[in-house]
C-alpha cells in the first residue's frame, strides 16, 4: 500500500508495480489522481487501501500525519514505512519516524527509502544511489522491508534501531559534508598564490616600469596559480601518512589513537587528491589556451616586425626548443599519472582492486 499521491508516491508505485508487487494507492481524491498512476495499481480511498494491504508506505508530509489518525484502528498491526524528509537538519526534536510511531503505537514503523529520489525510483537502480537505509525497533519488519528493497533492485543497509532515524533523515539534506574542509583549503591556497602572482606579474611591473599588464589576470595569472595549488594539495595527500607513521614510531605502537586534527586530515585525503587533480586538469586546459589569446598574437606580430627591422633571418635557439619540448612531455606524463591516481580513488574503481594493487598504483 502507498498512502499519498505526490511525485514520490507515484514513482514508488511505478517501481513497485514494475518489480511485480500488487500495489494499492490510498488518496483523498482517487478519481482525480487515478490517471497519474500506472493502470496496474489500484487507486482508491485511504481507508480502503489500508484495509487491503499489510505493508504501507506513508508518502505524506509530517504535517499531515495527524490526518491519518482516523485510520488508527484499521492500521493496527500493520507495517508502516516512513519515507519522509525534513526541510532542515534536525528541524524537530524527534525524527519523523519516531513521531509517526508515537501517533500509531499499535503499528510497526520502519524508516527507509527517504535517501532515494523520485527519479531514482522511476529509473530503478540504474541511476543514482542504490542503497536503501533502514532502521526499526522490529527486526522482522525491517527484514521484510529489506526484501522488498532487494526485489526492487536496491541494496538495503541495516542502520540499527529507530534511534538512527534522525541521522538517516539528515543525510539527504547534507551538501557534500566530506568536501567542505578540502574545498575551503583549496580556495585559501588559490587566493594566497593568486595574490602573490598578481603582485609579481601585474602590480610590480606597473609600479616599477609603468607597464599595464592587467590583461594577464584572467588567463596567465590564474594559469600560474593552478599548478601551485595542485602541487601543495597533492603533497597534503601524502604528508599525513608520513606524520601518522612518525607518530606510531615515536610511541612504539600502532594502536594509540591519533589526535583529532590528524584523524580528520587522514579522512579527507581522497577529496584533497581529487581537488589537486582538478586544479592540474584546469592548468592543462589553460596552458592549451595560452596561444589562442589576442595578446599572444600581438606579441608574435611585434616580435616578427622587430626581427624584420633588425634583419634577423634565424632566431632558432636549440637549447630553448629542447627545454620546452621536454617540459611539455614531462607535464603530460605527470598529468596522466595524476589522472590514474584520481580514477583509482573513486569508490567503484577502488573496490575492484585488492590492497596490493592499490598500494602499487599509489
Amino acid at each position: 500500500g502507498v498512502l499519498g499521491s505526490g511525485d514520490f508516491a507515484r514513482s514508488l508505485a511505478i517501481r513497485l508495480v514494475c518489480s511485480g508487487f500488487k500495489v494499492v494507492v490510498g488518496s483523498r481524491n482517487p478519481k482525480r489522481k487515478a490517471n497519474l498512476f500506472p493502470s496496474a495499481a489500484e487507486v482508491t480511498f485511504q481507508a480502503e487501501a489500508v484495509k487491503k494491504t499489510d505493508i504501507i508506505f506513508v508518502a505524506v508530509f509530517r504535517e499531515h500525519y495527524s490526518t491519518l489518525c482516523d485510520l488508527a484502528d484499521v492500521l493496527a498491526g500493520k507495517i508502516l514505512v516512513d519515507v519522509s524528509n525534513n526541510t532542515e537538519i534536525n528541524h524537530h526534536k524527534e525524527s519523523n519516524a519516531e513521531y509517526l510511531a508515537s501517533l500509531f503505537p499499535a503499528c510497526t514503523v520502519v524508516k527507509g527509502f527517504n535517501v532515494l529520489s523520485a527519479w531514482t525510483l522511476q529509473s530503478g537502480a540504474r541511476d543514482g544511489n542504490k542503497q536503501v537505509l533502514l532502521c526499526s525497533n522490529n527486526q522482522e519488519a525491517k527484514r521484510t522491508v529489506a526484501e522488498i528493497a532487494q526485489v526492487m533492485g536496491f541494496t538495503p543497509v541495516d542502520m540499527g534501531c529507530m534511534s538512527s532515524a534522525c541521522e538517516i533523515e539528515n543525510i539527504p539534506l547534507r551538501l557534500l559534508p566530506a568536501w567542505k574542509i578540502p574545498i575551503f583549503l583549496s580556495l585559501g591556497l588559490f587566493l594566497c598564490f593568486f595574490t602573490y602572482n598578481l603582485i609579481r606579474q601585474v602590480i610590480h611591473p606597473y609600479i616599477r616600469e609603468q607597464k599595464n599588464k592587467l590583461y594577464k589576470i584572467p588567463i596567465e595569472v590564474v594559469n600560474t596559480t593552478l599548478p601551485c595549488v595542485a602541487y601543495v594539495m597533492l603533497s597534503l595527500v601524502y604528508l599525513p601518512g608520513v606524520v601518522a607513521a612518525c607518530s606510531q614510531l615515536y610511541y612504539g605502537t600502532k594502536y594509540r589513537r591519533f589526535p583529532d586534527w590528524l584523524d580528520q586530515w587522514l579522512q579527507h585525503r581522497k577529496q584533497i587528491g581529487l581537488l589537486s587533480f582538478f586544479c592540474a586538469a584546469l592548468h592543462a586546459v589553460y596552458s592549451l589556451c595560452l596561444p589562442m589569446r589576442r595578446s599572444h598574437r600581438y606579441q608574435l606580430i611585434e616580435m616578427a616586425v622587430k626581427q624584420a627591422v633588425e634583419k634577423k633571418m634565424n632566431i632558432w635557439v636549440e637549447e630553448e626548443v629542447w627545454r620546452m619540448e621536454i617540459y611539455l612531455s614531462v607535464g603530460i606524463i605527470a598529468l596522466g599519472l595524476l589522472s590514474l591516481l584520481a580514477i583509482t580513488s573513486l569508490p567503484s574503481i577502488a573496490n575492484s582492486l585488492n590492497w596490493r594493487e592499490f598500494s602499487f598504483i599509489q
